[in-house]
């Protein structure tokens, strides 16, 4: 056994790493936190210099401790993470420290996958174990798939002209884009209906949604739509919002801001109808306490209202709104009629329920848990729409898979194409629940998990899962396949039968 010791043991550049490290949360394209959320994921930069200084022996000389922190500090930065020479250094001088053989890494509780896969990145031969399930598929879609399926080949393909020619193709990735695609066409096909194009073209992105709760002045009974906030664009060059007004014991809305009608002078926006669950009567002015509205959510009386509908033209730049109508509700009903149909054939076909029947733990919050305001399993933090277009996309992705047997896919490599599909489903689900809000400030739609908890959400935002916008399903897969690039450009770790 070598005992000599590594240069983590007596130095690291702790200062320099964590300014890294802490800098990486806002690394998007390619990095691995937006596969999937897992809360506890170490930052890869923090993992990658430990795992090195850990790997190589502390040197002799003063000259040689600087070289080597130096070099950790490049080693741990993200627009390193597949600079051939660097990477190639730390490989070779991980291998020279183990006599030549790739070190064995074993990571025993590897949740987000983390620490295993920067010890592969150094051609250590790495082992993870979870036992958490979805950990386990985030480590198989991390470390397994990308190695075993996602090696460039050459192909030949012919060009416009008709002429032949070879050209370098990662089979993994573009099987991933070719599913998502068919998935998307396929959900679309059937339920594209219920989130139709308005007359002139316009695409709704989608849906804002108000909670509701009748007024308990004994005098007035009005509906009382809790809202945060009035504004639907607050930037510095746009800012429009919902005006509320009475219309006898009824609570209106006119669209008002720049593009709109003028906003009526001594109107602030930010400030809403509900605060920490107080709400405010907006035709009577009463007040209803806190714990008045949970017992309302929790005894079925309250409801839920869609307000406005956000769209985008295609060609067109910016994001215009419109108060919902009649249609844009009847088509919403007509959806949940059609999930009753789908959902009953789907538990026929499967065996279990599609919507997540599983009751949510009262073991959080004391205030803001779901079943405080009467949301009692998963499958009800999503409206009728929502659970429609999730249990869809997750019919077709299985779909997808008996297909892809049926032309005669390998079974492990079609498993691991849609597993990658299922993540997408997951990153849809997270931006389309009735937890998700319309983000003023940018004008889009801002996930469920922005934070670690799930806070009640007064008015929130149904995505349409093809609007060409933050959170849909190309999004999705945007982001899911920039992720399996960059892994798919790590060297493989070549382990021939005796070292093992």
């Amino acid at each position: 056994m070598n005992k000599t010791k590594r240069y983590i043991e007596e130095n690291f550049p702790v200062r320099e790493v964590s300014e890294i490290s802490s800098k990486e949360k806002n690394i998007r394209h390619g990095h691995i936190s937006t596969l999937h959320i897992w809360w506890a994921r170490r930052p890869l930069a923090s993992s990658r210099a430990t795992s090195y200084a850990a790997l190589i022996p502390a040197p002799d000389d003063e000259q040689e401790w600087e070289k080597t922190r130096q070099f950790i500090i490049e080693l741990a930065k993200w627009e390193h993470s597949l600079n051939q020479h660097i990477i190639q250094k730390a490989r070779e001088d991980i291998l020279r420290a183990s006599g030549g053989k790739p070190p064995k890494v074993l990571d025993p509780f590897s949740g987000g996958g983390s620490i295993p896969l920067e010890a592969l990145r150094l051609g250590c031969e790495v082992y993870a174990v979870e036992y958490n399930p979805v950990a386990t598929l985030l480590l198989k879609c991390t470390l397994e798939y990308p190695q075993q399926y996602g090696t460039p080949v050459k192909r030949k393909i012919r060009d416009a002209m008709g002429l032949e020619q070879k050209v370098e193709i990662n089979p993994l990735l573009e099987d991933v884009k070719k599913w998502g695609n068919w998935v998307l066409q396929e959900a679309k096909s059937e339920i594209g209906r219920f989130y139709p194009p308005d007359e002139d073209g316009a695409i709704p992105v989608g849906y804002l949604w108000a909670r509701t709760i009748p007024c308990q002045n004994p005098g007035c009974g009005a509906e009382i739509p809790l809202m945060r906030q009035f504004w639907l664009a607050k930037k510095r060059n746009k800012k429009v919002a919902l005006y509320p007004y009475q219309d006898g014991r009824e609570v209106k809305f006119k669209i008002v801001g720049d593009g709109y009608e003028s906003m009526p002078a001594n109107f602030d926006p930010s400030k809403g109808t509900v605060s920490r669950a107080i709400a405010v009567c907006p035709v009577c002015s009463s007040t209803v306490e806190a714990d008045t509205t949970r017992k309302l959510f929790q005894q079925g009386k309250a409801g839920e209202r869609m307000v406005a509908v956000v769209l985008h033209k295609p060609d067109t730049k910016g994001k215009r709104y419109r108060l919902a109508t009649e249609n844009d509700v009847a088509i919403f009903k007509s959806a949940a009629k059609y999930l009753v149909e789908k959902r009953q054939k789907l538990m026929e076909q499967w065996g279990m329920d599609p919507v997540p029947d599983e009751e949510i733990l009262r073991k959080c919050h004391e205030v803001d848990r779901m079943p405080m305001y009467g949301m009692h399993t998963w499958g009800d933090l999503f409206n009728a729409r929502q659970k429609l277009a999730l249990i869809t996309f997750t019919e077709k992705v299985r779909l997808a898979y008996q297909k892809m047997i049926g032309e005669g896919y390998d079974a492990g490599y079609a498993k691991a194409v849609v597993s990658y599909l299922g993540l997408g489903i997951n990153r849809l689900a997270d931006y389309n629940s009735s937890l998700s809000v319309w983000a003023v400030a940018g004008e889009f739609i801002a996930h469920t998990f922005g934070r670690q908890a799930l806070p009640m959400v007064w008015d929130y935002f149904e995505l349409n899962p093809w609007s060409e916008a933050t959170g849909d399903w190309n999004s999705a897969m945007d982001w899911i396949l920039n992720i399996l690039s960059h892994l798919s450009r790590i060297p493989s770790v070549e382990i021939t039968e005796e070292e093992r």
